[in-house]
C-alpha cells in the first residue's frame, strides 16, 4: 500500500487488489477519520482517495427495493464464474467488481469542497471523461442515468451507448463513501450475472474493448484518475 500527499492535501491511497469486504471496512474507518478531521478545523484537507482493484470479484447489491431481482444468476453460475455475492450501503443498484477494473473510493469531506450530492456525482462523472479523454475516448453523461457512458461506433450514430464507468455513493454528515468503477480490462462476461445497475437492455463496455493493444496498463491509468480529481478538487477549494 502506498500513500502520497497531493497538492490540494487529499492523501492517495493505492490498495493495489484488495478482496471487497476489506476495503470497505477501511472505508468506514477513514470515514470516521475525516469527521474528527472536521472538528480539529483541519481547512487544508478534504480526505483520503483510495485506488483497487477487487479480487476476488464480486456483485454488490444495494438495498433499493428490487435491487437483488437484478442478479440473474443462479449460485451455480456464480459458483462456476468464481464470483461472490456482497450486500453494500451505497446507492444505485447492481454491479460487478474485477481484477481489470479500476475502483476509486474518496472518502472527502463535501462541505471542505463547497458541494452536495448532485455537484459530487458531476464531479465524479466529470474525472472519469477528463481521464478517458487522455486516450481519445469521448465518454458522456446520460441525463436518464448516473454513470460515464462511450457511443459503440466510430462515427457515433448509435443513440444507446454504453456504460464504461458505474457510480455510487454513501454520504454520512456530507463526508463520502464508495465512488465508481471504471471498466478497463475487465472481465466483461461477468456483467452477464446481473442486469447492470438495474438498465436493462444497456450494455457495458471498457478502455480495453475500445482501444484494443493501445489500452494503457493499470498504473498509468490509475495516476491520471487522481490527478483528475485532485485537479478538480483544487479548482473547488480555489473558489
Amino acid at each position: 500500500m502506498s500513500s502520497a500527499e497531493t497538492p490540494c492535501s487529499l492523501t492517495v491511497r493505492d490498495l493495489g487488489r484488495m478482496p471487497y469486504a476489506e476495503a470497505f471496512a477501511l472505508q468506514k474507518d477513514l470515514q470516521r477519520d475525516v469527521l474528527a478531521a472536521r472538528e480539529k478545523d483541519r481547512r487544508e484537507w478534504i480526505g483520503y482517495l483510495l485506488l483497487v482493484e477487487h479480487d476476488p470479484p464480486v456483485i454488490t447489491v444495494s438495498r433499493r427495493k428490487g435491487a437483488r431481482n437484478h442478479l440473474i444468476a443462479t449460485p451455480e453460475m456464480l459458483e462456476r464464474a468464481g464470483v461472490g455475492v456482497a450486500e453494500t450501503d451505497r446507492g444505485g443498484d447492481i454491479t460487478y467488481h474485477g481484477p481489470g477494473q479500476l475502483v476509486a473510493y474518496p472518502i472527502v469531506d463535501l462541505n471542505r469542497l463547497g458541494l452536495r450530492l448532485h455537484g459530487y456525482m458531476r464531479l465524479l462523472e466529470e474525472t472519469v471523461i477528463r481521464t478517458l479523454a487522455a486516450w481519445e475516448i469521448a465518454g458522456e453523461r446520460d441525463e436518464s442515468a448516473t454513470g460515464v457512458w462511450v457511443k459503440m461506433d466510430a462515427d457515433r450514430s448509435v443513440t444507446n451507448p454504453a456504460k464504461i464507468c458505474a457510480m455510487g455513493v454513501r454520504v454520512s454528515r456530507w463526508v463520502t463513501m464508495h465512488g465508481l468503477a471504471l471498466n478497463v480490462r475487465t472481465d466483461l462476461s461477468h456483467f452477464d450475472l446481473i442486469v447492470p445497475c438495474g438498465l436493462v437492455g444497456r450494455t457495458v463496455t471498457s478502455m480495453q474493448q475500445r482501444l484494443g493493444e493501445r489500452c494503457p496498463g493499470m498504473d498509468e491509468i490509475k495516476q491520471k484518475l487522481a490527478s483528475e480529481f485532485r485537479a478538480a478538487a483544487t479548482e473547488l477549494m480555489s473558489r
